[in-house]
C-alpha cells in the first residue's frame, strides 16, 4: 500500500502566505519525483512545482518569484510555500509522486486526495 498525504491548505487573504505538505507512506522502494498540481473547478490540470530525486527543483511560471520548495525524496515529503497569494490561486492542490513500490522496478504514480485553498477577503 502506498498513501500520499496532503496537508496546509484553507481560507486564506489575497496577499497572504500558505504552506502545503505533502507526505507519501508506504513500501516504496524510491521516489523519483514529487510535485504539486492544482486544478479549479472548468480549468485543466496545473503543474505548479516539482522536486526531483537529485534535488532539483522547478516552479511553474504563474509562482515563480512567490513561491518556495523544500524537502528530499529520500525523506518522502516535500514543502511548497507560496506568498502574496491572489484570488486565482484558489483551487484544489494535489500532490502527486512518481515511485518504484518494494520488490519492483516499474515506476508507478500516485495521487493524493487533494486539498482546498481559498484565497478570498
Amino acid at each position: 500500500q502506498v498513501e500520499v498525504v496532503e496537508s496546509g491548505g484553507g481560507l486564506v487573504q489575497p496577499g497572504g502566505t500558505l504552506k502545503l505538505s505533502c507526505v507519501v507512506r508506504g513500501d516504496i522502494s524510491e521516489v523519483f519525483v514529487m510535485a504539486w498540481y492544482r486544478q479549479a473547478p472548468g480549468n485543466q490540470l496545473e503543474l505548479i512545482a516539482e522536486l526531483n530525486r537529485n534535488g532539483a527543483t522547478s516552479l511553474g511560471d504563474f509562482v515563480k518569484g512567490r513561491s518556495i520548495i523544500s524537502g528530499d525524496t529520500t525523506q518522502r515529503s516535500m514543502d511548497f510555500e507560496i506568498n502574496n497569494l491572489e484570488t486565482e490561486d484558489t483551487s484544489r492542490y494535489y500532490c502527486n509522486v512518481h515511485l518504484t513500490r518494494t520488490g519492483t522496478k516499474s515506476r508507478t504514480t500516485y495521487w493524493g486526495q487533494g486539498t482546498q485553498v481559498t484565497v478570498a477577503s
